[in-house]
């Protein structure tokens, strides 16, 4: 598992240096953010390419990227094009296939062609045509459970969510992928509710909501489901609010005890060695003010953190191969969300990436966040990401955290409630001054 884990890191960097000739390679291939651009690049590779010389590693990639590409724009026969060429898809190329088929059979959208897919793709996972490694097997299992459940074989459906159960790479309770647990159950409920178990259903998604294993896609097929329950919707805001304030407030009090009390501008993160061996390692070293450091945006422009000062700011450094990073990221939005109004930044600070490789990144996922670059790593020399630090607004380091908290509800409430901490001591602070 950890291997392939690694895998993901490295194999997108080890085919951008399979050019093919001068002109045409697969980097800048992979730069293009179109779906239809891309497209026309591969036509024009495979055209100034002499007859036999387009190496079959990279022609397979491309072939294999255009089917994930147009599949994700929702073109089934352009996809259904490059599928009959046959191509072989990497571990990196299937978690994409898979988060594609995840999107739509929770989107409710081309089941019949979530159902063949994930099908095919089990079936040469079990003959061991494809490799997996990092869990897509017991993701492909819940997709095609719900598929099967949306097009009435219930009992295929219950048939598949209990297999997912039993595969050995489990990564739910990982914290690395993206809501992995709450999806799994937002699905198991959906078929459960399929078979007429809606009090099951509903039991079983109220205990998620209210632990913070959830996303807003479970609440609104909670609501759903409570409807089938109680036969209205009648209370179901008020219990939503009710089961997410209680799990926001469990956060509220476990990060309270992280927050750093003692006025400080500079900083060595650390963090508990996980082999256990009882030593502190270094997580990041905030050796300067933040007011005295400057990174640029996707635009080459420079941002300086002194123009932010009197504001509460949120560092969270990333890297695109980085799965956990960029699961944050709805949380983060929320939050942002939230304090629009009021003296509050949060930047995404990308490490060790060139400018094309995140723009175009950004822009086939569609982040919203404000991003900024660090490509050296020099501004804060990060050990690990996913890595945050927030200051107050005296630009004291109040807060640091490293991971991904599992779920999109829960980096919510653990962001939110460092954010709240933060204005209610500062509030304190002013008051004393004022006295």
């Amino acid at each position: 598992m950890k291997k392939l884990i690694v895998l993901l890191l490295i194999s997108s960097a080890a085919f951008a240096q399979q050019h093919t000739n001068k002109k045409h390679n697969f980097e800048d291939f992979n730069l293009i953010a179109d779906i239809g651009e891309q497209e026309r690049y591969y036509n024009e590779m495979i055209r100034q390419s002499l007859p036999g010389k387009l190496k079959p590693e990279v022609d397979n990639e491309c072939r294999a990227q255009l089917a994930i590409g147009w599949l994700t724009k929702g073109d089934i026969g352009r996809y259904e094009h490059y599928m009959r060429t046959n191509p072989k898809f990497s571990v990196i190329k299937l978690v994409d296939l898979t988060y594609t088929l995840e999107y739509m059979v929770d989107e409710d959208k081309h089941i019949k062609v979530v159902e063949q897919a994930s099908r095919d793709l089990l079936e040469k996972l079990e003959k061991g045509v494809l490799s997996d490694g990092v869990g897509r097997t017991q993701v492909l299992l819940e997709v095609n459970a719900l598929a099967n459940a949306r097009l009435g074989n219930v009992d295929v459906a219950m048939k598949n969510i209990a297999r997912s159960g039993e595969q050995k790479d489990n990564t739910r309770e990982m914290k690395y992928f993206k809501d992995s647990k709450s999806k799994y159950l937002t699905r198991y409920c959906l078929i459960l509710s399929a078979a007429g178990e809606n009090k099951r259903a509903l039991d079983t998604l109220t205990k998620a909501i209210r632990n913070a294993d959830s996303n807003p896609k479970m609440v609104a097929v909670y609501k759903d489901i409570y409807k089938k329950v109680h036969g209205s919707t009648k209370g179901v805001d008020e219990l939503i609010k009710s089961l997410q304030e209680k799990a926001y407030q469990d956060y509220y009090k476990e990060v309270e005890k992280t927050y750093i009390a003692k006025e400080t501008k500079t900083i060595t993160g650390e963090f508990p060695d996980p082999s256990g061996s009882g030593e502190m390692l270094t997580l990041f070293n905030a050796d300067k003010p933040v007011k005295d450091i400057a990174l640029t945006n996707l635009a080459e422009q420079e941002v300086k953190f002194a123009d932010h000062a009197g504001k509460i700011l949120v560092l969270d450094f990333w890297s695109t191969g980085c799965t956990p990073c960029v699961a944050a990221f709805s949380g983060f939005e929320r939050v942002v969300a939230d304090y629009k109004t009021e003296p509050f930044q949060l930047y995404v600070v990308n490490l060790f990436e060139a400018l094309p490789t995140v723009k175009v990144f950004v822009a086939r996922r569609g982040i919203t966040l404000d991003v900024l670059r660090d490509e050296p790593n020099t501004a804060f020399n990060i050990m690990g990401t996913p890595t945050k630090i927030i200051y107050d607004p005296m630009g004291n380091i109040r807060f640091y955290a490293m991971g991904y908290a599992g779920s999109t509800d829960r980096e919510y409430y653990k962001l939110k409630a460092m954010v709240e901490i933060v204005k209610a001591r500062n509030a304190v602070a002013k008051n004393n001054q004022n006295r």
